[in-house]
């Protein structure tokens, strides 16, 4: 079984928290949510897009819920204060009652594919949002057009077949607009709407693109970890080959999110 370990808010940032941010903000303004709205998000991790929907979405109220303790307390840390407050809890027993604080909108960044029983989650996110409430959620498209994972995984492939089991691509076949939508039509959420978010990513050079996969910080850095010396360095000198790099030694790839709400 794979586990994937997500407990270092520093590396987890420089993996992916920089490009979450943007991708964040987009996401809230899709969803124009009007002001004085009471959020919830799931999966809060380090609290990127807790900052967004408080910079953003002038809320009533926040509660960022994440599994991992040390998540939470960075998120805390950072965004904690009158509007927003931080529980350790998992996605299908979010730790809010039916009646705490009336609808809501419930929300998910890049953390749906890595729940173990989306449909519980789901039935748990319209509990909390209540009647009129909205679900919504972004994942990674991670056979497609996530470059910065997925060539990572082109060139671990190319190299090691077996590293075929690990790719997120085929780990997480949810994180496509289709099965997005479905999802949401299934959980019985109405006016389903699906959308893809595209972030530029600009690397300096090569060491900027492969310094976060040498942390243990979710899948690809995690397997990129754990290789031997030499297998590593291979694989770094694969990537620098196959990376599309610009004159000046920068590399400019897309990170694509899928968005999806619905209406409870």
């Amino acid at each position: 079984m794979t586990v994937d370990r997500w407990s270092d808010d520093a590396a987890y940032d420089r993996y992916i928290g920089r490009w979450s941010l943007v991708t964040a903000a987009a996401f809230v303004d899709w969803l124009d949510i009007a002001a004085g709205s009471s959020w919830v998000d799931v999966g809060c991790g380090t609290g990127s897009l807790i900052g967004i929907i408080l910079e953003r979405a002038s809320p009533a109220s926040v509660v960022g819920v994440d599994p991992s303790a040390a998540f939470v307390a960075a998120a805390a840390d950072r965004y904690g204060g009158s509007l927003a407050r931080f529980g350790v809890g998992s996605a299908d027993a979010i730790p809010l009652d039916d009646d705490d604080g009336g609808a809501r909108v419930v929300v998910s960044g890049l953390v749906l594919t890595f729940v173990p029983d989306v449909p519980a989650a789901l039935a748990e996110a319209r509990r909390v949002a209540g009647p009129g409430g909205t679900v919504a959620a972004y994942v990674w498209d991670y056979a497609g057009r996530m470059d910065l994972i997925r060539r990572f995984w082109d060139a671990a492939i190319a190299l090691d077949p077996a590293a075929a089991e690990l790719d997120e691509g085929r780990r997480f076949p949810l994180a496509h607009p289709d099965r997005l939508a479905d999802a949401w039509r299934t959980a019985g959420l109405a006016d389903v709407e699906v959308r893809p978010i595209d972030i530029p990513t600009r690397f300096i050079d090569l060491d900027d693109y492969w310094l976060p996969f040498t942390t243990d910080i979710g899948p690809a850095p995690g397997y990129a970890s754990r290789l031997p010396d030499d297998r590593r360095a291979l694989l770094r000198e694969q990537l620098g080959a196959t990376l599309p790099a610009n004159a000046d030694g920068s590399i400019d790839l897309i990170a694509r999110a899928w968005a999806v709400r619905g209406t409870n």
